[in-house]
């Protein structure tokens, strides 16, 4: 039977059937079926389009022609495993290591982000000797069972919350560089210096994961650690997601001390996949495309653009409570009460379904899933931003109308920002704040909310 000629009714029925219950789709009242994609655009089964503000695995864009082309040459001429010698290994780990800096220099490819940081646990466990890891409040670092135990996002979800007993909330300490399920947190510059310190000094090593912000999304530079300044180095880098534009692969990035050290264990480290000829072949196209087609700079200004237009919907509605993210990683943080920052969640869903019927893909993650998160395909034009927000602009509108919350009783300070008298009936819907008992915690203070002072935990 060819793909794609289902009816979505039947699809949806054998989805039910034959897929596990916990494996979820996206609008689970009215699910999009996509049959194909290109740029950064998705198509369902009536050729209808979408605008893709969301995907940031097909990160030159879906089905990038170069992309598909260098996968498909070398699938027809070889496919095998790293125990062979071949080139294109050899050569992508030399190009993805030219990105870093000269100390990260050992590369192992694996097939996941989930992969990634399960492989860059037992690198840290080897060198360091030690068990116990400091991770963030609200971190998500994969779905394997190591890494559901360092994903508060996750684990305090599951009905029985109970973290390991060797995850503080020291081997190691890992951070998405700038944090992406948590709500589009930004680290502040110098942070990371200083929990790299603590942690060194401690025996421990610090791990990136670049798994969401890599490969140039946040536009000044390719990585997102790099944000922090040219004195931070990471001791092991992993990434994945956009690193192959939708094709399985991912990969982490060592220091040779932290490498020699895990082959000192004696256990031969091979990964069936990782590193096949056609995977680097891919992973080279997508550098190539990035680089060719300028999409780094192309982040940066079209990112810049979107920021701008977002805080210029922060101005007219009091329902947008934050603005922050860098490049095209945007978080759009919506809260019924600017003051209490009481999270708009059933709003931020109510914003996410309504675009959904004009065909626009957003979502809302966070704590509270009430940050709407921009993190389209690289690809992404001012066009596409103007659309998007002049969408969320008219269902603002009509939120703010509907409760009650309008701007004419804001008062607009000197400064640009604005602030409203409460109105007695303002808090809705209440979410409780997360309860966690983690003795250790870590503060970021968001930067752009510099006139509040609010500190996010993590």
């Amino acid at each position: 039977m060819a793909t794609g000629n289902l009816d979505k009714q039947k699809t949806i029925d054998l989805r039910k059937k034959h897929v596990g219950p916990s494996c979820k789709v996206f609008f689970s009242h009215d699910p999009i079926k996509i049959v194909r994609a290109r740029g950064q655009y998705m198509y369902n089964e009536k050729d209808e389009k979408y605008l893709d503000c969301i995907n940031n695995v097909a990160h030159v864009g879906h089905c990038h022609p170069d992309v598909v082309e260098a996968g498909a040459k070398q699938m027809e001429l070889l496919n095998t495993n790293s125990r062979f010698l071949h080139d294109n290994l050899v050569l992508y780990a030399q190009r993805l290591q030219a990105t870093l800096p000269e100390k990260l220099s050992v590369c192992y490819f694996v097939n996941s982000g989930s992969e990634a940081n399960d492989l860059a646990l037992r690198l840290a466990w080897q060198y360091t000797g030690h068990k116990d890891i400091i991770t963030l409040e609200n971190a998500y670092h994969g779905h394997v069972s190591s890494l559901i135990d360092i994903s508060p996002y996750k684990f305090h979800q599951m009905a029985v919350a109970e973290p390991s007993q060797h995850v503080h909330v020291i081997a190691a300490f890992i951070a998405e560089s700038l944090q992406s399920c948590g709500g589009q947190v930004i680290p502040p510059v110098g942070y990371f210096q200083k929990v790299a310190q603590h942690v060194r000094n401690a025996g421990g090593v610090f791990i990136a994961d670049e798994v969401q912000v890599g490969f140039g999304r946040v536009g000044t530079h390719f990585w997102g650690f790099q944000l922090q300044g040219e004195d931070f180095v990471p001791d092991i880098v992993t990434m994945g997601k956009p690193i192959g534009n939708g094709h399985p692969m991912s990969c982490v990035i060592t220091t040779r001390e932290v490498a020699e050290s895990f082959m000192s264990s004696g256990m031969e480290y091979f990964n069936t996949f990782g590193g096949n000829p056609v995977s680097c072949a891919i992973g080279l196209a997508v550098l190539d495309v990035i680089e060719k087609e300028d999409l780094q700079g192309n982040a940066l200004h079209i990112g810049s653009y979107l920021t701008q237009l977002l805080d210029d919907l922060k101005k007219r509605h009091l329902l947008v409570g934050d603005v922050r993210g860098r490049g095209l990683f945007i978080g759009l943080d919506l809260v019924r009460n600017r003051d209490k920052r009481t999270p708009a969640t059933a709003e931020a869903q109510d914003v996410i379904y309504r675009l959904k019927e004009q065909r626009i893909l957003l979502s809302a993650d966070g704590p509270h899933r009430n940050v709407l998160k921009f993190k389209p395909p690289m690809c992404f034009s001012r066009e596409d931003a103007e659309l998007v927000v002049e969408k969320i602009d008219q269902i603002l509108t009509d939120l703010e109308k509907t409760l009650g919350l309008q701007m004419s009783e804001a008062v607009i300070s000197e400064n640009g920002h604005t602030k409203r008298k409460e109105p007695s009936d303002e808090n809705g819907l209440v979410h409780p704040s997360n309860g966690s008992s983690h003795s250790h915690k870590h503060t970021v203070t968001l930067p752009h909310d510099k006139k509040t002072n609010k500190r996010q935990k993590t």
